[in-house]
């Protein structure tokens, strides 16, 4: 639809009818609306992908901090518990990041919360790298969580709703690509900077891409599902109008997006629970949830250099080792959303989980060996098939199934669950890997690693429908009668 054409209204019966936008709804859209008003499907794509840098930010300072923590740690004298609260106290702003996020874009809208997330981002990665006093770094990172957490809600979120349906799948596991992509750059940088011990280089560093992301943000449309939420319905159309290939299928999805509302608004917590399908999708959310950080992968993206040291590596060796766990981290990605859809989740999910389960067991087992150059080898490659098989399996299924497994009139509130189970993990975890390694050795941690992700596989096995090839209604409909 061209600017300044009728446009449509959706009526309180849901038909779309022609008539002039009030003054009110022209000034409510030019509020929220860029300048241009030329879009097409091209948009959407650049949309998704400048969304996404939001992960890649989530990626690299989770990967980032192991190398770093290697030269903050004699800088400035830490204690165990102070290493894992360096790590911990990004993720506590993660989780009130979470929590706290979902009132934030609701009230401000999609694109203008990613923004304030980049203005965040931007400002706390350059005060993490330049403030000298470690409380006030502490503070920095706290701020840094903040927007982690709530770009881990809201760009998911952006993109689903900006996507059309027939790309939606893969434009929000962009998502999930630049994690791992975020992950693999900060190998890489880390093992740049640790000849100049450039721990403050390797944070700084995230305000790149955190600039990038922010200017790119300024150009795109709001979300068309969050405009109808506020009453907006006809800039809502007048987005679709312009990122839609036809007039009928912008017509169409308007209607859509108006009766979904409808459906949500008579939704309250309290009713989530009502439904037997509703409460087994949030079990299965949580319980892929606790698998996926229960399994150790954070642990160990979080404090894998400081692993490899223990077992007789040198900084520069086992930041570039490292590289290779998350070049296998990107690489099985990548792989893994290629299979989804081929294999099907429960064979990935449950079958990915017990080889995850089988290489913890391996590596504990390496660190029972007197360490050697052949056992350091071994111990890199079992951490890269652990890496590798995670991100292949439950790495990219997290997002996945708890999207699938809830009907649209609930996911909003139901996927909440799920979402704070893997935050507030990560954030237990993060505090406890040094002190259990003390009192447990390595080998008990990936071993205790171990028996979660069997026991993960083996709940996985007996409630985790097969999602593949079929609708949310056949879905909904199998949980509530109970079958797979």
């Amino acid at each position: 639809m061209r600017a300044g054409s009728p446009r449509g209204h959706l009526h309180d019966d849901g038909v779309i009818g022609e008539h002039r936008m009030s003054t009110q709804t022209q000034q409510s859209e030019a509020a929220v609306q860029p300048v241009s008003s030329t879009y097409r499907g091209g948009i959407v794509v650049w949309a998704s992908i400048v969304a996404a840098l939001g992960g890649l930010l989530f990626g690299y300072d989770t990967g980032i901090v192991s190398a770093a923590l290697l030269y903050v740690t004699p800088e400035y004298h830490l204690s165990e518990f102070g290493q894992q609260a360096f790590v911990a106290v990004l993720l506590a702003g993660a989780v009130v990041g979470v929590i706290g996020g979902g009132p934030v874009v609701d009230r401000l809208g999609r694109r203008r919360t990613l923004i304030t997330v980049a203005v965040i981002y931007l400002v706390a990665a350059l005060g993490s790298s330049l403030l000298g006093w470690l409380p006030l770094i502490y503070a920095a990172r706290f701020f840094l969580g903040l927007s982690v957490g709530a770009s881990s809600l809201v760009v998911p979120m952006y993109i689903a709703e900006i996507a059309p349906a027939r790309i939606r799948g893969r434009l929000v596991s962009f998502n999930q690509l630049f994690v791992a992509l975020g992950i693999f750059v900060s190998y890489l940088v880390g093992y740049a900077f640790a000849p100049m011990h450039g721990w403050r280089w390797m944070i700084g560093l995230a305000a790149v891409p955190a600039a990038i992301m922010l200017v790119g943000l300024l150009p795109l449309p709001e979300s068309p599902r969050w405009l109808a939420a506020t009453q907006r319905v006809d800039a809502a159309r007048t987005v679709l109008g312009r990122i839609r290939r036809t007039e009928v299928e912008a017509d169409t999805e308007t209607n859509e997006i108006s009766l979904s509302l409808r459906q949500e608004k008579a939704v309250r917590f309290r009713d989530l629970f009502a439904s037997r399908g509703v409460r087994r999708g949030i079990v299965i959310g949580v319980v892929v949830a606790a698998t996926n950080q229960l399994a150790g992968v954070n642990a160990i993206l979080y404090y894998a250099p400081t692993m490899l040291k223990q077992a007789g590596f040198g900084d520069s060796s086992a930041i570039l080792s490292s590289v290779g766990i998350g070049g296998a981290f990107l690489l099985f990605t990548l792989i893994g959303l290629l299979l989804v859809d081929v294999l099907g989740r429960r064979p990935l999910l449950i079958g990915g989980t017990i080889i995850v389960a089988v290489a913890l067991s391996a590596i504990g087992a390496l660190y029972l060996v007197p360490q050697s150059t052949t056992t350091g080898g071994l111990l890199v490659v079992g951490l890269i098939v652990y890496e590798g098989v995670f991100a292949a399996s439950l790495g990219i299924a997290i997002w996945l199934v708890n999207s699938e497994v809830l009907p649209n009139r609930v996911r909003g509130k139901a996927q909440s669950f799920g979402t704070v189970t893997h935050w507030g993990l990560d954030l237990v975890i993060s505090l406890v890997v040094l002190t259990v390694i003390s009192s447990l050795s390595a080998t008990g941690l990936f071993w205790a690693f171990a028996v979660f992700a069997i026991a993960g596989a083996i709940v996985m096995w007996r409630i985790l429908p097969e999602t593949k090839g079929r609708t949310l209604e056949e879905i909904e409909t199998s949980l509530e009668h109970g079958a797979r």
